[in-house]
């Protein structure tokens, strides 16, 4: 199906949506004017628990920390902490709520993830419960009625938030809503239809909620590509590409029922170039597991992620300029600038993040690159709050982190060099290989393929990953022959025609 382009304005960015389906992994790709924006990754195994709703079991309550362990049935205890808990009516700031007048080892909660597990700490969670849908969130503890930020006309605002009250009264529904970006311009049928569902939702939760027992998943959000379309499809989005055909029917069935001006917008690619080839993402994603980010004046960052935070520092590299130090300085510090904030969004990095500037003397210098940074950072959507320059050149950055940064999910620390530096796991190394066997069998169509690949690649072929190598086998029509080469790399392999 062809793509039917949206009138949209020069100075807007084109956006694109690209989904890749494999055998054990879908990512998600968001490119604005071609240039990669985001990277969404989920693998079958391991997928994201962000926004599921869990029946869990208080395990032990930490009065000291004002904060509880509770199992939800994921490989380790999920955090809870007082301020995460809705306030009953008699709370407030001056009669503060104290956890173990909430919770008692053995109690049964209602729980939503709202971070994911990272590292050794296990899914940060709230009581605070949020059920999203196309252009409302449903919040039913939470009494009140907002609008995104990003919708800035007040007569829109004003209109939602009457439409909102008004059905929510005529559903006698408790709790409150938030109107999605996505949600500007709805009708009323459309914002009634979202409200009706979000309630059966959650009569469904409640229903489970009396029978099932303690560590039951009550609420899951929806696959990836779903996922993508119900938060990212706006008027903006020129198109949606997918290279998997039942993906696509699933994704045509959602625009069809929640989002039919966006029907004529998706497609499905059947090219034999792979669809993140086509556009230029494979190489971008290689690109964002690199230190280092060349400018184009001739300039470099250097990106590292560490346990405590995030450095940048930015460098002239070889460049001299043509006009004085000071103006060769500022021009490189503003291209980081930009440049940072859409690498801070592609690598997914969060929580504190230092800059280090080349050194300004000139305050007007120091104001425009700021300036400069803030501008490239209101597109990002994770929320983000920007300090001053120091007098060292030292900007700090804090950026919300609700999942593993790109570097994280793909890549492990490197023994060899006693965490030093990083290389693809063992499981990104074999997504590649199952890519890559695709690519063969489509491109050379061989009866017989030989791999040759490191003893640990090739033991979780035949282990943990058998049963996804076995799909990608018999959905490839290739009879493989497997052999461990101890001299090779963790991330070497090779696939050799027979």
């Amino acid at each position: 199906m062809s793509v039917n382009q949206p009138v949209v304005s020069s100075d807007e960015p084109r956006i694109e949506i690209l989904v890749n389906v494999s055998a054990g992994e879908t990512r998600a790709a968001q490119l604005e004017n071609g240039v990669l924006q985001e990277i969404h990754i989920q693998r079958d195994a391991a997928g994201s628990a962000v926004g599921n709703i869990y029946l869990g079991e208080v395990q032990r309550v930490l009065a000291g920390m004002q904060a509880a362990f509770i199992e939800i049935g994921l490989e380790r205890a999920a955090f809870l902490q007082i301020s995460d808990m809705v306030r009953r009516p008699a709370e407030t700031q001056d009669n503060a709520p104290r956890i173990q007048n909430r919770l008692n080892q053995g109690d049964r909660v209602l729980v939503q993830v709202s971070k994911e597990a990272m590292g050794t700490k296990g899914a940060r969670l709230t009581t605070d419960l949020a059920i999203p849908s196309r252009f409302l969130v449903y919040m039913p503890y939470t009494p009140r009625i907002g609008v995104s930020a990003r919708i800035e006309n007040e007569a829109e605002r004003e209109r939602l938030i009457d439409t909102v009250t008004s059905l929510r009264d005529e559903l006698g529904l408790a709790g409150g809503f938030i109107v999605r970006t996505v949600g500007d311009g709805a009708p009323h049928h459309a914002l009634a239809a979202d409200m009706r569902f979000l309630e059966t939702v959650w009569r469904d939760i409640q229903t489970q909620a009396n029978t099932a027992p303690p560590r039951t998943l009550l609420y899951g959000d929806l696959p990836l590509p779903i996922r993508m379309l119900r938060d990212l499809l706006t008027p903006e989005v020129a198109g949606v590409t997918i290279d998997d055909s039942e993906s696509w029917e699933e994704m045509a069935a959602f625009t069809r029922r929640f989002a039919p001006e966006f029907t004529d917008r998706t497609q499905h690619y059947t090219k034999p170039t792979p669809l993140f080839d086509q556009y230029g993402v494979e190489e971008a994603i290689e690109r964002a597991l690199r230190p280092k980010v060349p400018l184009k004046s001739g300039g470099f960052l250097i990106i590292e992620q560490t346990e405590a935070m995030v450095t940048v520092d930015v460098n002239t590299g070889g460049y001299v300029g043509t006009r004085s130090l000071e103006q060769t300085v500022l021009r490189t510090n503003v291209e980081a600038a930009s440049t940072i904030a859409r690498q801070l969004r592609l690598r997914n990095l969060g929580g504190i993040i230092v800059i280090d500037f080349i050194d300004m003397v000139d305050e007007s210098h120091k104001r425009q690159v700021l300036a400069a940074l803030c501008s490239a950072l209101e597109a990002d959507p994770a929320k983000t709050t920007v300090g001053e320059i120091s007098p060292l050149g030292l900007v700090e950055i804090t950026r919300k982190r609700t999942r593993e940064s790109l570097q994280h999910l793909m890549c492990t620390d490197c023994e060899a060099c006693d965490g030093r530096g990083f290389v693809k796991t063992g499981e990104t190394v074999c997504f590649s290989l199952f890519r890559e066997m695709a690519r063969v069998a489509h491109t050379q169509r061989p009866n017989e393929l030989l791999i040759l690949a490191a003893p640990d690649i090739i033991g979780l072929l035949l282990d943990e990953l058998a049963a996804t190598f076995n799909d990608v086998c018999e959905d490839t029509g290739l009879s493989v022959r497997l052999q461990a080469e101890s001299l090779y790399t963790p991330e070497q392999f090779d696939l050799v025609v027979m």
